[in-house]
């Protein structure tokens, strides 16, 4: 058995897909959809989803989407959903243009920034209101 015949065809599409060195994160979430669980192109996808956007792990708790295993940056998070379409794509044997038409799902608007109130330029009168107290 030579070693090309030890991956799925799938996975073979992916490595030869995401060969550079610098595509190898890539590559394995392409193989994470030659590999998922779902019995239709629909739930294929929606594993992708799930596994490449960062979601609360306990449920009404969003402070745990931070320990949740996904790429985490909004960049990285879509190349991973592209990756992984493709492995859905290779599994499913969907056309590449089907395949480019996918799109991630929106992301959260992210929240307004804190504007802090600017410093108050009047002295403080309460210090002065205290008396002194030496020894």
């Amino acid at each position: 058995m030579i070693p090309e015949q030890w991956a799925s065809p799938c996975g073979n599409q992916c490595t030869d897909k995401y060969a550079a060195l610098m595509q190898i994160p890539w590559r394995v979430f392409c193989k994470k959809g030659c590999s998922a669980d779902g019995e239709t192109w629909e739930e294929c996808l929606s594993e992708c989803d799930e596994i490449c956007y960062k979601d609360p792990v306990l449920k009404d708790q969003k402070w745990s989407a931070y320990i949740d295993r996904s790429p985490g940056a909004a960049n990285y998070s879509q190349e991973c959903f592209n990756a992984c379409v493709s492995g859905c794509g290779y599994k499913f044997e969907i056309c590449k243009e089907i395949v480019a038409q996918v799109r991630p799902r929106p992301l959260p608007p992210s929240p307004p920034p804190v504007v802090k109130p600017p410093p108050s330029t009047t002295p403080d009168v309460r210090a002065e209101d205290v008396p002194s107290t030496s020894a």
